[in-house]
C-alpha cells in the first residue's frame, strides 16, 4: 500500500502543465531533487511508452533518464531501441544512445551512434537505414545524417550511400522516402538504361498529389544520344460514380540521329483520355430515372507509333499496334430496352495521312429485350442500329439495320427434345454522300430486306457414373431462305460483290450482306466431369450441309477438343476443315503444362482464307507462341518466352531471364528482343530491339514490377538477325 501511494506521488511531482510522466519500478528512492528507479522501470509519457533497467529524474530540471535495455513504443507505429536515453519534459526533447528505430508498417530501420527527437521530428547523426535483417542486411544505405518526420513518416537522409551487401553501388547527396503507404507529393523511382544508338537514358517521375480527388505523374526523360521529352499522367475523380485520366507526351529527336535513322518524324506527340461514369444521365441532368446509364471514354491521338515506344524503357509493356481506336460509348439500359450511342475513330500509324480511314460516326442502337407470348411459348426480340460510315475524302454511308427474329418453342415426348421455328426478319438501307478521287462503281442509295426461316430440334441427355458424369447434346438447325427485296447499291453490286475474289475492293467496302442458303447445321457435343464437378472433357463436332449450293454443298467440319489430361496437363484443339480445298482453313492447338513449379504453354496457330495473294496481303497466318516457367523455390523463378511467325519467317520477340526474391530485395536479369513497328521515310515497318533488363528492387522503398526497377541496356544493332 506505501509502495503504490508512492509511486502515485512520484507521477503527480513530474507534471509540467498538460504534460505528465507516469514512472513506475519495483524499487524508488529520492535523493534531493533526484529520483531513482530501478527494477523493471515503464514510463509513461502522452503516446509513447518506455521500458528500462534503471531510470533517474530531475525534478529541477525537468530531465528523465533511462539506462540498459531501453525499448520505446509509439503507439502502432514504430519502435525506438538503445542503450542511454535522455528525455526533457520541459523542452520536449528526446535522446537515444545508441539509436535503432523500426517502422512497423515498412518495416524499415535506421541504426544510428544516438539520435535526438523533439515534437514529431527525429535527428539523427551518422548511421545505416534497411528494410532487411539488421544482423546481416543484403542492402544498406549509410548516411551522414538524417530526418524523420513521425507524423508524416517522410525520411530525409544526406549524403547516401547505397551497398549490396558489403559493395558501394551508388552514392547520393540526398534520398527522401515516405515510409506511409498514403498518396502524397514527391520523386519516384528513377528508371535508367543505356544503349549504343540512344545512349544514356533517365527518367525522373514527381508525383504531386495535393488533394485527395486527384494526382499528376510527371515523367521528364532524357536519352543523350536521340532525344529529350517528358510524358505526364493527370487523374482525377469528379464523383464517387466517375473518374478518369489524361495522359500527354513529347519528344524531340537530334538531328543527327533524325536523319541517320530515316524518320519520317522529328518530334512525337500524342494524348490519351480515359473517363468512365457509373449514372450520367441522373448525374448530369437532375434526374431520377430507373434505368442504368454509363458513360464511357477512351481516346488517343499521336502523330506516329514511337510516340508509344518512347513512352517507357521497356517495350515488352507497350502496346504497339499499327492502328490505334478511339471511342465513346453510352448507353441507357432497362429490363426492356437498350438505348445505346457509340463513337468509333480509327487512325491508321502506318500512313502519313488518315483521310481515307473509315469511321463510325456515330453508331446508334436501339435493343428490345427478349421477351415472351403464349405462355412462353413464343419469343421475340428487336434490334435497330444505324451506323455513320465516314471518312474525309471519297464515298461515306449512312446504313441503317433492322433485326427482328420471332421463335415458337415447345418440347416433345417429356421433355427429351426441344422443338423451335424462327421466322427472321432483316433489313438494311444505305445512303451515300461524298465523291470518289477515282470511280470505282455505282454507289445509289438502296434498301435490302429479307425473311429466312429457321428449323431446330435439340436434345441433352445426362448420365452419371460411379466416378464420372456424362452429358451429350445433339442439335440440328435446319434454314431456309425465304423472299428478298432489293434496289439501288445492293441491286447493282450484288454479283460483283458477293464474289469472295473481289473482298477488299473499294466498291465492295459497304457491302456487307451474305447469302442464306437452304442449309443444315448439326452440331453434337459432350462433356464428362468427376465428382467434383470439374471438367475432364469438352468436345463439339459441327457440320454445315448447304443444298443450293452445288460448289460448296459440304461446309467446313469443326471440330474443338479441350481435355484436362491431368489434373495438371491441358490439350485444347481448334480445327476447320475444307472440303473443296481438301485442306484445313484452321487449326489452333495449344497444350498447358503447370505443376510442381513449372508453368508451361505451348501453342500454334494456322489460317488459309484460300483468297489470292497479292504483294500486300498473304492469305496465309502460321504462328506459334511458347512460354515457360519455373519456381524452384520461394527464391528462385526463371523463364523463357518465345514468339515466331512460320509464314514471315520473323521472330516476333523472345526472352529469357530469372529473378532472386527475398523478403527485402528482388535482383533479376532478363534479355528479350522485341519486333516493333515504326514509321520511317524508306518504309521500314518495323525494327528489332534488343535489350538486357537489370531489375533491382530494395524493399520497401521499391516496388516489384515497376517500369522504374529496371536498369535496360539496349544491345548494339550488329548482333540482330532472324
Amino acid at each position: 500500500m506505501l509502495k503504490l501511494l508512492y509511486i502515485l506521488l512520484i507521477s503527480a511531482v513530474i507534471a509540467y502543465g498538460s504534460d505528465k510522466v507516469e514512472i513506475y519500478a519495483t524499487s524508488m528512492q529520492t535523493h534531493g531533487d533526484i529520483v531513482q528507479a530501478s527494477g523493471e522501470v515503464a514510463v509513461v509519457y502522452k503516446d509513447y511508452f518506455l521500458s528500462a533497467n534503471e531510470a533517474k529524474y530531475n525534478k529541477k530540471t525537468g530531465e528523465l533518464e533511462l539506462f540498459g535495455h531501453i525499448r520505446a513504443s509509439h503507439g502502432d507505429n514504430y519502435k525506438i531501441l538503445g542503450k542511454y536515453a535522455k528525455l526533457n519534459i520541459a523542452e520536449k526533447e528526446r535522446v537515444f544512445q545508441p539509436f535503432f528505430l523500426l517502422e512497423k508498417s515498412s518495416k524499415v530501420w535506421i541504426s544510428a551512434d544516438d539520435g535526438c527527437a523533439k515534437d514529431k521530428d527525429i535527428e539523427i547523426k551518422s548511421g545505416i537505414m534497411s528494410g532487411c535483417n539488421p544482423n546481416n542486411p543484403l542492402w544498406k544505405m549509410e548516411f551522414s545524417s538524417s530526418a524523420y518526420n513521425t507524423d508524416t513518416k517522410w525520411l530525409s537522409l544526406y549524403n547516401t550511400r547505397i551497398y549490396i551487401y558489403d559493395i558501394p553501388v551508388f552514392y547520393t547527396p540526398y534520398f527522401g522516402y515516405s515510409l506511409n503507404t498514403t498518396r502524397r507529393t514527391g520523386l519516384l523511382t528513377p528508371g535508367l538504361g543505356i544503349s549504343d544508338k540512344e545512349g544514356f537514358y533517365y527518367e525522373q517521375p514527381l508525383y504531386i498529389a495535393e488533394r485527395n480527388r486527384w494526382d499528376l505523374e510527371l515523367k521528364p526523360q532524357v536519352r543523350t544520344n536521340r532525344g529529350y521529352g517528358g510524358y505526364s499522367t493527370l487523374r482525377f475523380v469528379d464523383s464517387k460514380i466517375s473518374r478518369g485520366e489524361f495522359t500527354a507526351g513529347y519528344f524531340k529527336e537530334r538531328k543527327d540521329y533524325f536523319y541517320a535513322e530515316k524518320l519520317v518524324n522529328d518530334t512525337h506527340y500524342g494524348f490519351n483520355f480515359k473517363y468512365d461514369n457509373g449514372n450520367f444521365i441522373n448525374q448530369w441532368f437532375g434526374t431520377d430515372l430507373e434505368g442504368q446509364s454509363a458513360l464511357f471514354v477512351d481516346i488517343k491521338n499521336m502523330n506516329d507509333v514511337d510516340y508509344i515506344n518512347l513512352a517507357t524503357n521497356d517495350t515488352t509493356k507497350t502496346a504497339t499496334a499499327t492502328q490505334i481506336l478511339s471511342r465513346i460509348n453510352m448507353f441507357y439500359n432497362t429490363d426492356r430496352n437498350y438505348y445505346g450511342a457509340y463513337f468509333k475513330y480509327y487512325k491508321d500509324l502506318t500512313k502519313e495521312s488518315n483521310r481515307d480511314t473509315l469511321q463510325k460516326l456515330p453508331t446508334f442502337q436501339y435493343h428490345y429485350y427478349l421477351d415472351t407470348f403464349l405462355q412462353d411459348n413464343l419469343l421475340y426480340t428487336l434490334d435497330i442500329q444505324s451506323n455513320n460510315i465516314y471518312r474525309d475524302i471519297n464515298k461515306k454511308v449512312i446504313q441503317t439495320n433492322f433485326d427482328l427474329p420471332v421463335t415458337i418453342q415447345t418440347s416433345l415426348f417429356d421433355e427429351y427434345v426441344n422443338v423451335a421455328y424462327t421466322a427472321q426478319l432483316f433489313a438494311q438501307h444505305s445512303s451515300f454522300s461524298g465523291n470518289e478521287e477515282i470511280s470505282s462503281g455505282a454507289y445509289n442509295n438502296g434498301i435490302f430486306a429479307r425473311n429466312y426461316n429457321i428449323f431446330e430440334a435439340s436434345t441433352q441427355l445426362t448420365r452419371a457414373y460411379k466416378k464420372q458424369t456424362h452429358v451429350m447434346g445433339i442439335t440440328a438447325k435446319y434454314t431456309s431462305a425465304g423472299s428478298e427485296y432489293k434496289n439501288g447499291f445492293y441491286e447493282d453490286n450484288e454479283v460483283y460483290c458477293s464474289d469472295i475474289n473481289n473482298f477488299g475492293e473499294p466498291l465492295c467496302e459497304f457491302y456487307n450482306i451474305t447469302n442464306v442458303d437452304e442449309k443444315l447445321e448439326l452440331e453434337f457435343s459432350q462433356y464428362l466431369f468427376d465428382l467434383d464437378n470439374k471438367q475432364i472433357l469438352y468436345h463439339k463436332l459441327a457440320q454445315v450441309i448447304n443444298y443450293k449450293n452445288s460448289e460448296n454443298a459440304v461446309g467446313e467440319l469443326e471440330n474443338e477438343l479441350e481435355y484436362f489430361i491431368t489434373q495438371n496437363i491441358n490439350f485444347y484443339n481448334n480445327v476447320f476443315y475444307n472440303y473443296d480445298e481438301h485442306s484445313f482453313s484452321k487449326t489452333f492447338n495449344k497444350i498447358s503444362y503447370n505443376a510442381h513449379g513449372f508453368n508451361i504453354a505451348l501453342s500454334h496457330l494456322y489460317k488459309d482464307t484460300f483468297l489470292k495473294a497479292t504483294p500486300t496481303y498473304s492469305p496465309f497466318t502460321s504462328y506459334v507462341t511458347s512460354s515457360a516457367r519455373y519456381t524452384y523455390n520461394e527464391h528462385y523463378s526463371y523463364q523463357i518466352k518465345f514468339n515466331y511467325d512460320l509464314q514471315t519467317n520473323q521472330k516476333k520477340s523472345s526472352e529469357i531471364g530469372f529473378m532472386y526474391k527475398k523478403r527485402c530485395w528482388d535482383f533479376g536479369l532478363r534479355y528479350l528482343e522485341n519486333n516493333r513497328p515504326v514509321l520511317a521515310q524508306n518504309n521500314e515497318s518495323s525494327i528489332y530491339d534488343r535489350y538486357l533488363y537489370f531489375s533491382i528492387v530494395l524493399k520497401p522503398l521499391m516496388r516489384a514490377g515497376s517500369g522504374t526497377s529496371n536498369f535496360a541496356v539496349r544491345l548494339p544493332e550488329a548482333l540482330k538477325g532472324n
